[in-house]
């Protein structure tokens, strides 16, 4: 490690002395902006603080670099669509250089990232091991199938089922590696549950294999009911999915209707009762892991917020502050697209008493503040009022004006979609009904008219309104379903898949429902804003299916195929495979679930996911292979039905209830505070249309308020106010929802107790 360098994470002070090296100033505000930043987006990486370290850094962390990161991951993964057994085949040669390419850049990126860590933290970083045996292990399995291919004998891709690695490894994906670390420790507490669930399965298989073993009774196929145990067990254990009820039951049901008992029983204990207990304790544990993770994730950023506070403090009287220039140099920096409105507003709310300079405690909120989206409302005059005044501000003007304006107006259009939603159920053939369209057709266009008349049009289409876009594009798609519609029909076109998409746009018609009626937007819109906590629970199921879905493809590939019925080849009632003769699976016709390529795969789990007849499709597979591929489903159910689902439900429904209902957090308080007393909040009330006016402007104006604090009458200028619920990060979301728990300042743990971090080493509900 060179000798000017230090690992973030000691502390720094500012040299007292007033003759600094030109270059030092800027050294400072660049390591403090490294700071700030990873508090703000959570990063937890150790680096170098030298200044070639620092400019390096920054550069990382820069948006092309993790774009360009991503891009490289899912080619990787996409890969598997080009590869034999593929979707779309390539040449060997050219998925292989590809794959090439991508390790390439993973590893270049690993050496990125080793220039701005100090060796010790890189080498002892688990994460960083697991890319470079991935990338060494990709490579000799690439060189040993290109060996295997040049003489002509087929080999197994194996190294293909690690490439999730590098998209769980990279520290861009810490979301989804939080949500496995999470499961992993959890892992150990739910093990004794699960071991008691197969204890009780395995004690009821034992009592059906003395019941029914020695009775000689079939099953609807013919096959011998309940001889071998481990038929028995796995039969009660697809019973617990409930996928095979009551087929299971009927043969012993026939013969003695007291038999039923027995399986009510097992339903009882296994499906209600353990599932029941098992889902608790997953969530129980799983939300515990987290919460250690996130009180781990508030008290590192505070240590970063105090270490570049630190940096920057000079001594004021009695106190350390920061400079109010190097204040709004450290958030150009960090921030580099904030307007000067927005710096300002938010100087406001650090520095209170406009005093030149930012305190500890103001400076430690920066990160939050940053992470807090303030809308900037720019209310500007309708073009009309500016081309013709007198016009727009008629009586008969002011009237149109008022009527939009007025919640009967959304009424009468509420009543207009429902009386729509009735004319698409009716014949569309009836000449009325086709004349009706264009009416209902008619009266959106006009909805839309008018509220551009009554409202300024690029606020009305500002970047955050959502359901004005939503709305407008609706009547789009439903204008060009209608016309369309008139054509095919006048030139009695009969396309199927046009006809198709041209129902579906006009059904589409009825969303404006959503727009309609103000719950149903509030529930939606709350859907949005947790959509990045759903999208890493969907990172986390991606993995495991990719995975699955590889080793699927190495197993399964070929055993069976789909056959058009309508061909008449003998082979398509057996998917191919005389093995499947006179199975539920042929008689199902479920031969196009194979594991063929990487799409049916994925389908394929799907279908597994919702567990409905997978028993059939374990059963299938075991057929064309052997009676312990049936492993491989159990432990797809048991790694992605019992745990991964059950705990993205639990976890979604607490986000849901979070985002719904929570209250603003005390930094979302303070600027709300802050903007009202400046004089430049605007509430819903306030405004023309509620939330029509939202655009955010870019432009680098002041307050239009006067400093008194007195709102202009006529709502014209620049004005500020919170976009409640909008989470820039997840991090932010899950912070929120254990808010209450996390220790007060000063009351933090030791930044060696966060970093050795374990449950027997630190509770940090003693600590709270």
């Amino acid at each position: 490690m060179p000798g000017d360098s230090r690992a973030a994470g000691t502390h720094h002070s500012r040299p007292s002395s007033s003759e600094e090296p030109p270059g030092l100033e800027d050294q400072e505000l660049l390591l403090a902006a490294a700071y700030v930043s990873d508090a703000q987006y959570n990063r937890n990486v150790p680096f170098e603080t030298s200044p070639q370290a620092i400019r390096l850094y920054h550069f990382y962390n820069h948006w092309t670099m993790r774009a360009a990161t991503y891009f490289f991951i899912w080619v990787d993964l996409a890969l598997a669509l080009f590869e034999e057994p593929a979707v779309f085949p390539l040449p060997f040669l050219v998925t292989s250089i590809a794959e090439v390419l991508c390790l390439t850049a993973f590893f270049g990126r690993l050496v990125h990232f080793a220039k701005v860590t100090p060796q010790k933290v890189f080498w002892k970083d688990t994460k960083n091991i697991c890319v470079m045996v991935t990338i060494v292990l990709t490579l000799i399995d690439l060189v040993i199938y290109a060996s295997l291919e040049a003489v002509n004998i087929r080999g197994v891709r194996w190294s293909r089922a690690l490439r999730p690695v590098f998209l769980i490894n990279f520290p861009e994906s810490r979301q989804i590696r939080r949500a496995f670390r999470s499961i992993r420790n959890t892992l150990p507490d739910i093990l004794y549950v699960f071991l008691l669930f197969l204890f009780s399965m395995m004690i009821f298989s034992l009592m059906a294999l003395k019941l029914f073993g020695d009775r000689d009774l079939r099953t609807v196929e013919g096959s011998p009911y309940f001889t071998n145990i481990l038929d028995i067990a796995f039969e009660l254990y697809v019973l617990v999915t409930t996928a095979n009820s009551p087929d299971v039951m009927m043969p012993a049901y026939e013969l003695n209707w007291w038999y039923s008992l027995y399986f009510i029983a097992y339903v009882i204990i296994n499906t209600y009762i353990f599932m029941s207990v098992f889902l608790a304790v997953v969530y129980n544990n799983y939300r515990k892991h987290l919460k250690n993770e996130i009180h781990t994730l508030a008290y590192l950023k505070r240590h970063k917020m105090t270490e570049a506070f630190n940096i920057l403090k000079v001594k004021v009287g009695t106190e350390f502050v920061v400079k109010e220039a190097r204040w709004r140099r450290l958030v150009k920096v960090v921030a580099p697209g904030i307007s000067s409105s927005h710096l300002e507003l938010l100087l406001r709310i650090s520095d209170e008493g406009q005093t030149g300079h930012v305190d500890k405690m103001n400076f430690l909120r920066l990160a939050d503040l940053l992470n807090i989206r303030v809308v900037a409302i720019n209310i500007k005059k309708h073009p009309l009022e500016t081309w013709m005044p007198r016009v727009y501000q008629s009586s008969t003007s002011l009237l149109v004006q008022k009527m939009v304006q007025h919640r009967i107006f959304v009424w009468v259009y509420d009543v207009i979609i429902l009386i729509n939603a009735i004319f698409i159920a009716l014949d569309e053939k009836d000449s009325l009904i086709s004349y009706a369209e264009w009416l209902f057709l008619s009266l959106y266009i006009i909805e839309i008219l008018l509220k551009l008349y009554t409202y300024e049009p690029s606020a009305y289409f500002g970047r955050k309104q959502f359901w004005n876009w939503f709305d407008t594009l609706i009547i789009i798609a439903a204008l060009l379903a209608t016309v369309a519609n008139t054509t095919i029909q006048a030139r009695k076109y009969n396309s199927q898949q046009v006809l198709d998409i041209v129902l579906i746009l006009r059904i589409l018609r009825l969303l404006r429902v959503i727009v309609s009626i103000q719950r149903f937007r509030v529930i939606v819109t709350t859907l949005i804003n947790i959509g990045p906590t759903m999208l890493t629970f969907g990172g986390l199921v991606l993995v495991v299916y990719y995975a699955f879905a590889i080793i699927g493809m190495e197993a399964f590939h070929g055993k069976v195929h789909f056959l058009d019925p309508g061909s008449g080849s003998p082979d398509a009632a057996v998917c191919g495979n005389p093995a499947l003769k006179d199975s539920a699976f042929a008689r199902g016709r479920y031969c196009k679930n194979n594991f063929n390529n990487l799409a049916s795969s994925l389908i394929l789990l799907t279908e597994l996911t919702v567990v409905n007849q997978w028993h059939v499709l374990a059963d299938g597979f075991a057929l064309v292979t052997h009676q312990a591929a049936k492993l491989y489903f159990i432990g797809f159910h048991v790694v992605v039905v019992i745990l991964i689902v059950n705990i993205f439900i639990a976890f979604i429904l607490e986000a849901f209830f979070v985002a719904y209902s929570l209250e603003k957090s005390e930094v979302e308080t303070a600027i709300e505070k802050k903007i009202q007393e400046l004089g430049v909040g605007v509430q819903e009330e306030d405004m023309k249309d509620g939330g029509l006016i939202d655009n955010v402007d870019t432009k680098d104006s002041g307050f239009s308020a006067d400093e008194g604090g007195n709102k202009k009458q006529d709502l014209r200028g620049l004005y500020f106010r919170i976009a409640s619920k909008k989470y820039k990060t997840v991090d932010t979301l899950l912070q929120q929802m254990f808010e209450s728990e996390i220790a007060p300042e000063g009351k933090d743990p030791s930044l060696e107790e966060i970093l050795n971090f374990s449950p027997k080493k630190l509770n940090f509900d003693n600590s709270a």
